[in-house]
């Protein structure tokens, strides 16, 4: 059997079947990739629905049967090396996965005024989170001369990360994207509507591959031009996952993410003379005292409390709903067990 090249496959013996990579999610189809080439599947019901088979994603490895002329089915979803997730609707299921086994994350922001620091800051505990390794793309460089300023503010939010300049209208910076290019890498684009994500996957691919959107002068937004995630095969045999703005993407479970993307905050916790210290008025707190020194700046710290807070509100939230679907069960099951006894 020839092994289909679309990525880092990982180990698939002893799994029945053969070997394909999800494409994109249709609700309950998939498009897939496999050595039959491309095609769709759905899962199988009693490995899903009843054995709790993790529901495969956008850039997940999967195992199917093949079907020619039709449906294949999907029996497995394969060890994940990296992901993205967000809160599942249902809270039984915990999390779900929203794309997989990437390896960089090109967290872009644009040259112009959709350019926000605060939202750097979200990007990167997410890209952290996910287990990729996060690249800082700056776009459309030809609406300005000076990167100063720009820089300036990455450096300060996201200290030791790569950071690439480019314009895909005019290709100036193309050339420094190739490290990351290798064939079988997989890479997420990660950034707000109208940063110019299908601008520049077109550019990279030599052709019109995404449609791109046109930009509102006034605020210099833009409308999402892809409406789900899609993982794209360059001729180079690079893989793009195209997101629509992942703006369902929540600060939830992002411990170490938050850990890696502050981790000019981090080094102070725990450094406190109170061990129960709030970091707010008590004496010989570290982080006050780093920030009196000029040793941390104070935006820093109240982005990283407010990253957190909102992480462990959507966590206790998570915790609230599982509880109330427990409570609703054991209600469900006591009325049961009570119609049996009365008949």
């Amino acid at each position: 059997m020839t092994v289909f090249d679309y990525g880092k496959i990982p180990n698939f013996e002893g799994f029945p079947g053969i070997p394909a990579r999800v494409t994109a999610v249709h609700k309950e189809r998939y498009a897939i990739v496999s050595e039959h080439g491309e095609g769709y599947a759905r899962l199988k019901t009693r490995e899903y629905y009843l054995d709790g088979q993790v529901f495969p994603t956008t850039g997940d490895y999967v195992m199917i049967n093949y079907v020619d002329n039709g449906d294949s089915q999907i029996l497995a979803t394969l060890p994940r090396r990296t992901c993205f997730t967000r809160r599942d609707p249902d809270p039984s299921r915990g999390e779900q996965a929203v794309a997989a086994n990437f390896d960089y994350v090109f967290i872009m922001q644009s040259l112009n005024l959709d350019f926000n620091p605060k939202r750097l800051e979200r990007y990167l505990t997410l890209a952290w989170q996910s287990g990729a390794i996060p690249v800082v793309v700056l776009t459309k460089a030809d609406l300005t001369r000076d990167y100063g300023e720009y820089l300036a503010h990455i450096e300060r939010v996201a200290a030791g990360v790569d950071v690439r300049i480019v314009s895909a209208r005019t290709g100036f910076g193309m050339d420094t994207l190739k490290g990351y290019l290798t064939p079988g890498n997989t890479i997420v684009f990660l950034g707000s509507s109208g940063v110019g994500k299908s601008s520049l996957v077109n550019a990279l691919a030599g052709e019109e591959v995404m449609t791109a959107g046109e930009i509102r002068e006034d605020d210099s937004k833009g409308r999402h031009t892809t409406t789900h995630r899609q993982l794209l095969r360059l001729s180079g045999g690079v893989m793009i996952i195209d997101t629509p703005g992942m703006r369902e993407l929540g600060m939830w479970g992002v411990t170490e993410g938050l850990e890696d993307a502050f981790s000019d905050v981090e080094q102070y916790l725990g450094k406190c003379r109170f061990r129960d210290c709030r970091h707010e008025s008590e004496p010989g707190c570290a982080i006050r005292l780093a920030i009196a020194a000029g040793e941390l700046d104070a935006a820093r710290w109240e982005s990283y409390r407010n990253l957190q807070s909102e992480a462990k509100y959507a966590d206790d939230k998570q915790a609230l709903l599982r509880q109330k679907q427990q409570w609703h069960k054991g209600i469900q099951k006591i009325k049961k067990m009570n119609k049996k006894e009365i008949w």
